[in-house]
């Protein structure tokens, strides 16, 4: 065997591995093997791949990071449809229901499930390996959203036999848990919450960047066989059983019935289990079992005959507003909570309720004394529907001038909705920029951890990111958990984060609007950071690649008192101040590439890197002012737009040519 047959053999085996775990931990809840071993094995892969990209193939692991999305939201034609089921909002009509089944079927056994409250998609699979994964659409028509169900982790690349062909279709969905973190997030930053845990899984389904999509941690149940071939199937449990086998994730508590009070009892059942489920159900579905039977009652225009979906109520209740509190969260901003007398909802008992903001609250027109009807947002997130009563001597809200954590001026800037502190030395702001300044993006210091730097934070020993400074080996080595040999680690990264580029500070510092990119121009156009803390918003904007907003804010941040003593504290404990970076090949001056596709010889940030490095630029969109396109596997609508305008395109094995030394 050849070496080059031994790494095809090696790959094919990484790759079985890697699958098999990804099963055993995402569809079975178990773990066989530690994190790091699995990291050895995924990054084993991605350099062989990378070595060697004839080896990648569709059923590849490394594919569920978030690849490219140029092909993203182009139409998919359903060869079955992916019909849309009747309502039904009360027992007699799951009665009436039966009866138009016995009219034209006799004996009809029925299978009860959950209705999963998500986003129907398609996924297709060809000789066991998926190979497109599509929304509903209309039923007739959806969008391809193929690289972002790679990154759903439940959704098996590979089947576990090798059939011909054949199409499930599923319900992508949002656990509870994940949606309150999601919201959580969401009001940190200052970002309108999704309303319930289906419009975050539809949202984050079609993210243009399946990375982002990766990074919401969604989930399915497949719960149809639209087509198969290979394989004879008679009816819908002998269906369902048979997705299971071939390692799916099915549909739970399913079952099979013998009579409509037998399916009425189940989905009484369903629901008494309603409020306990880790993942949003809005109703039950009754279908007729005998796949023959559902042939001779057929659809209607819109709905087939032979299945019902029972809608179950949602839960709503009153309550008086006692108070409206203020929070501020890790980014500054200041969230309005609702505090109301306890009620009883989805099974627990709620007192508060985000107000979300300034706008929420003149739109709900929510004041203390008044009787609020509340609900949960997708069973799960408190949320205050409107106001039913207006309380006696109830005044109209108003959002505080100054911080109530620090007693700074707050500010709302134009079009958002936030009101915001912009006190760097906020208490409440101060351990979420702690963890960002250490970041690995950033100074890059490790050794801490979260934990650790709340523990410092919290007794006073880190007031400012320049303390993380001052700390020495006796302080750390005393936290728990920590010894002498954590201290000398986190001294070292500490001392040698100090030689890091500007921009690496400036990025650091979390100037708002200012991300790693921004930070190297930053950095690339002034030098030092003397020039960036005096340049004011015009100077700023002669930047390419900046605008208005982003100038303002670093004038803004450069501009509080706080900020400039953390400049000149950071520099006099040795911190470097200049730009470490020096362009010395310019051969892409005065050129703007875009990269789409599947770059198989680079990752994104390492063309991107290479690009600026001799002196180009990278753009995400093409346009006239486009000098490159560089174009990978499956490059999609920005490729038809570069050759549109006229753009030059090139693959990878160009732009190696292009990059290489000059002798």
């Amino acid at each position: 065997m050849t070496d080059y047959e031994k790494l095809h053999q090696r790959a094919q085996e990484l790759r079985n591995t890697l699958n098999y775990h990804i099963h055993r931990y995402y569809v079975e809840n178990e773990n066989d093997i530690s994190d790091y071993e699995y990291d050895m094995l995924m990054r084993e892969l991605k350099d062989i791949e990378t070595q060697h990209p004839e080896l990648l193939t569709a059923d590849s692991p490394t594919h569920r990071v978030g690849g490219s999305a140029d092909t993203l939201f182009t139409p998919v034609e359903h060869r079955v449809r992916m019909e849309s089921l009747q309502d039904a909002f009360s027992e007699d009509e799951l009665l009436d229901f039966s009866r138009r089944v016995s009219e034209s079927v006799s004996g009809a056994a029925f299978v009860v499930e959950p209705k999963i409250d998500g986003l129907s998609v398609s996924l297709e699979y060809e000789n066991g390996v998926f190979v497109r994964g599509s929304t509903r659409g209309d039923g007739d028509v959806g969008e391809d959203v193929t690289a972002n169900l790679r990154t759903v982790k439940s959704i098996p690349l590979k089947l576990k036999k090798d059939i011909p062909f054949v199409e499930v279709r599923g319900e992508v969905y949002m656990s509870r848990a994940v949606f309150a973190e999601l919201c959580e997030e969401q009001e940190q930053i200052g970002g309108k919450p999704f309303k319930n845990p289906r419009n975050a899984a539809a949202g984050s389904l079609r993210q243009k960047n399946p990375a982002v999509t990766a990074q919401r941690k969604l989930d399915i149940f497949v719960f149809n066989i639209q087509q198969v071939e290979g394989v004879t199937l008679t009816s819908h449990k002998q269906s369902l059983d048979f997705l299971g086998e071939l390692g799916f994730v099915t549909v739970p508590m399913y079952e099979r019935v013998e009579s409509i009070g037998g399916a009425i009892e189940k989905i009484r059942n369903i629901g008494a289990q309603r409020n306990a489920l880790p993942f949003d159900i809005d109703g039950a579905v009754i279908k007729v079992d005998d796949f023959a039977q559902r042939a001779q009652l057929g659809s209607t225009a819109k709905f087939p005959k032979w299945a019902v979906a029972f809608k179950y109520p949602p839960e709503e209740k009153e309550s008086i507003v006692r108070n409206i509190e203020i929070t501020v969260g890790r980014t500054g901003v200041l969230t309005p909570t609702a505090v109301f007398d306890p009620v009883l909802l989805a099974g627990s008992t709620v007192a508060r309720a985000s107000l979300h903001n300034e706008d929420y609250i003149r739109e709900k027109d929510v004041r203390i004394g008044d009787t609020i009807l509340v609900s949960k947002a997708g069973d799960i997130i408190p949320e205050v529907i409107r106001v039913t009563k207006r309380g006696e001597n109830a005044q109209p809200f108003a959002m505080p001038a100054v911080c109530p954590s620090c007693g700074a001026t707050v500010t709302r800037e134009d079009g958002e909705a936030a009101v915001r502190c912009v006190n760097p030395d906020c208490p409440a702001q101060l351990l979420r920029n702690i963890i960002h300044f250490c970041s690995r993006d950033a100074m890059d210091i490790e050794g801490l951890g979260e934990a650790n730097l709340a523990a410092f934070v919290e007794n006073g020993m880190i007031r400012t990111a320049a303390d993380l400074y001052r700390l020495n080996a006796d302080e750390i080595a005393q936290m728990e958990g920590l010894g002498k040999k954590s201290a000398a680690n986190f001294l070292a990264a500490a001392e040698k984060s100090k030689q890091n580029d500007l921009a690496r500070l400036l990025f650091a510092l979390g100037i708002r609007h200012i991300g790693s990119k921004a930070a190297k121009l930053l950095s690339t156009r002034f030098g030092n950071m003397e020039s960036i803390m005096n340049a004011d918003v015009q100077s700023l904007c002669t930047i390419d690649g900046f605008g208005e907003i982003m100038a303002q804010a670093v004038v803004d941040y450069f501009a509080n008192e706080s900020a400039r003593k953390l400049i000149f504290d950071l520099q006099s404990l040795g911190v470097n101040m200049t730009s470490t970076k020096e362009v010395t090949d310019t051969r892409f001056a005065g050129m703007t590439f875009v990269l789409t596709g599947t770059l198989t010889e680079f990752t994104r940030d390492e063309a991107s890197s290479i690009i600026e490095d001799l002196g180009g630029k990278v753009s995400s969109s093409v346009s006239k002012k486009t000098s490159v396109v560089l174009a990978g596997e499956a490059a999609g609508s920005k490729l038809k737009k570069a050759n549109d305008l006229g753009v030059r395109v090139i693959s990878e094995a160009e732009f190696r040519e292009m990059i290489k030394p000059e002798e």
